[in-house]
This record gives structure tokens, sequence and C-alpha cells, in this order.
């Protein structure tokens, strides 16, 4: 079987792809660059802007010399185009309505999953495969998605959008072995290139930001205030209800106030509208403790799956699963929950059944506490 791996220039790829040879594919390797900086006009907030090499180049020169080492074929495209119309123009969309989307979940439904694999079967291969930490599992005829064997490093998270046809297509090497396993394998191989290599962090694909510069680059700075929720007091202004997030206590310039510091305060509500953000003093439980939320925009792997159910619901990436029920009305999914704090609008919720199968997940829409809408 003939198969085209995702090489990124990292350590994960690359024992992706040595795992795949080791097991019997016909295996091609690509490298993808999505993202032109000077091109999309990435200046403020990017470190790199002046470096004599973009990381992108020297990423994929790491992978060239991965390629030659397994004695791979690598060829390389560009997705550029695809990455700002389907992915980037809704994060700015999105950040512009005051919420915060997560742009690695959309880079995987619409760039490694479907643009990819477009390239990968006009290019006569059969399949993909990834160096995500996931897994797939048949049951029922469904494919699903399955939390892998090193749950710290579990990116079922970020792929919950693809769809059956997407997990059904591709292969995910990494499913079954722990990071520490993966960095002894690229050792053991002389992977010299990429063996030490960081992990990639920031935006996807654009890598490392001063992410509130970075965002101005496309969203103009607009002065605003900041009100205390609890008195309607204003107590200071902001550069733009975009470059904050709720439940930041940080960098809001607001000490001083009754002797206060600014790490006394938490942002608890954005209008976007307004262009305001609301703040409270120390405990911000009452403003973003919820119980339920209505979530939009769904990728049900199994159309036929029985609800109501009790799942375990994760809101954020790193936050650990929270037992909850979700109801499908139509096609939306209501889900509730014991109290918890900071679900918020714009982010995904995704859902595990029993079995540590993905079934569903979606944007959190509005949210609830007490069946009063809090957001």
């Amino acid at each position: 079987m003939k198969v085209m791996l995702g090489l990124s220039g990292g350590v994960d790829s690359a024992v992706a792809a040595y795992l795949l040879k080791k097991e019997g594919y016909d295996v091609v390797c690509c490298f993808m660059r999505n993202w032109d900086a000077m091109a999309n006009g990435d200046y403020l907030g990017n470190p790199t802007v002046n470096d004599d090499q973009c990381p992108q180049e020297k990423d994929y020169q790491d992978a060239q010399k991965v390629a030659a080492k397994l004695g791979l074929p690598l060829l390389r495209v560009d997705f550029i185009k695809e990455y700002w119309d389907h992915v980037f123009s809704f994060f700015i969309e999105e950040y512009e309505h005051g919420r915060t989307p997560n742009p690695d979940i959309l880079c995987n439904k619409y760039i490694k999953f479907d643009a990819f694999l477009k390239f990968a079967k006009d290019n006569g291969c059969d399949m993909i495969a990834m160096g995500h930490y996931a897994s797939r599992e048949e049951k029922d005829g469904h494919f699903y998605l399955k939390k892998c064997r090193d749950t710290n490093k579990d990116q079922t998270y970020f792929l919950s959008q693809i769809n059956e046809e997407q997990i059904r297509s591709c292969l995910f090497p990494l499913g079954n072995i722990d990071k520490k396993e993966v960095r002894r394998i690229a050792h053991e191989l002389q992977l010299d290139s990429v063996m030490d290599k960081k992990d990639s962090t920031g935006v996807c694909f654009i890598g490392e930001r001063n992410f509130r510069e970075f965002l101005k680059n496309y969203i103009p700075a607009q002065i605003g205030n900041i009100v205390d929720i609890d008195t309607g007091k204003i107590i200071g202004t902001h550069r733009g209800v975009y470059y904050y997030t709720i439940g930041q206590h940080k960098g809001l310039g607001i000490g001083g106030i009754s002797g206060e510091t600014a790490t006394g305060w938490f942002i608890v509500k954005k209008d976007a509208k307004k262009n305001i953000l609301y703040v409270t003093r120390g405990d911000t439980q009452q403003y973003l403790m919820s119980n339920k939320c209505v979530v939009t925009k769904l990728n049900l792997i199994n159309p036929n799956e029985k609800f109501p159910q009790k799942v375990g619901a994760k809101f954020r990436y790193r936050q650990p699963d929270h037992p909850a029920e979700i109801n499908l009305e139509g096609d939306k999914i209501i889900c509730t929950y014991d109290y918890y704090k900071a679900v918020t609008p714009g982010q995904e919720a995704v859902f595990y059944n029993k079995d540590g199968l993905l079934i569903a997940s979606g944007t959190i829409d509005e949210v609830y506490r007490d069946d009063k809408r809090i957001d």
C-alpha cells in the first residue's frame, strides 16, 4: 500500500516515516508549506522577520536530511492560499467577534486532512499518514479517533473536526508509543537534524509569535474601556478586546486601583460590539462557572449515535475530561455538566464515550449557568 506521510522537519513525523517503512508500506514523504510571512504581512510580533533564513526553510532542510537518511522520496507542496482562505481568514473573523478559535483544529480539518489528502490521491497514494499522537479504531463499521497511549501527548482534541472518511484514510504510526520512545528511536537511527529538535509551538504552521503584536497585523488596535462588572465603573482602558482572553489576569494595566495590583483583576466578559472588557477582582467563580453549553458546527462520526449519552467532555486541550451528558437537538448538541470554569464560546468541545472513542465535537456557541446565559 502506498502512503504519503506529512514530513514536517520534526522528530515525530520522522519516526512515523521510519515505522511505516519498517511495517512494509511504500512510503512517500511530503513537506507542506502553508504560510508566507512576507506575502501575508506577518511583520509585527514576528521574532524571525529579520533572520537570514525563515524557519520553514530550515524545517524543509531538516526534512530533506531525514528523507535521505531513511531512503525515502520527498515531495514539497504549497497550500498557502488554502490556509489563508479556510483557516486564517476564519481565525481573524472570529477574533473580530471577540471569540478565540483554535487554528490547529481548522488546519487539520482543511489542510492536513483535506488539501493534503487530495494531493496524495492525485499522486497515486492509497492513504496518508501523520506524526500525530492519536490512534484510530474501527467499531461497528465506523472509524473513530481514539486517544493514544501517551495520554500526556494525545492530540485527538486537535483532530476532532476531521470526518470519518478522513480518519479512514489516515494512519497514525505513533498511536502506541510515547514521546520518550520516539526520541530513543530517532537517536538510534542517528537522525541528527531532528532527534533533539525542540517541538514546534505557537500558531499552526505560523510558529511562535508575540500574539498581541501579531494580531495587530490584521486587526487594528482600538482603545476601549475596562469596566468593573460588579460596580459598572470604568477603571482603565485596553487596546482592543480581540487581544485579551476570558480568565486573563496579567497585562491588563489596571494596577493601583484602590491599592490593588493588576494581578488582582480577571477578565470575565468581552463585548466585541461595544469594545468593552469586563473584569472582576479576585474570585471569578460566579462569572466563569457554568453547567450547560450549546455546541454547533458538529462533527458527528456515527449519524446513528444514541442520545442522550454520558461522555467525557474536553473544553480545552490541557484540561482533563469532565463528566457530562450530551443530547442531540436538531443540528446542535446540548451538553450539561457539573459546574465547570471558563467554558468559552468559540472554543471546541470534544466528547469521548466510555470506551475512549471520540464520538462528536463542535464549537461552543452559548454558555449557561442554571439556565441563564452568561456569555
